[in-house]
């Protein structure tokens, strides 16, 4: 069984941990009847009154 000859400090270990946790931006996809990026309607129907501003 292996065992580590030294301690790994903490800066070491998360360092090494970090990269496999960048997150990615929320995509918006603008609306394909009035081309707003939200507008409140889903699958062809209106869901929520978005007030125009």
């Amino acid at each position: 069984m292996a065992v580590p000859k030294c301690k790994v400090s903490k800066a070491r270990r998360d360092k090494r941990r970090g990269s496999n946790w960048k997150l990615s931006a929320p995509s918006v996809v603008a609306c394909p009847k009035c081309g707003e990026p939200v507008c409140g309607t889903y699958n062809g129907r209106q869901v929520l009154a978005v007030e125009a501003e």
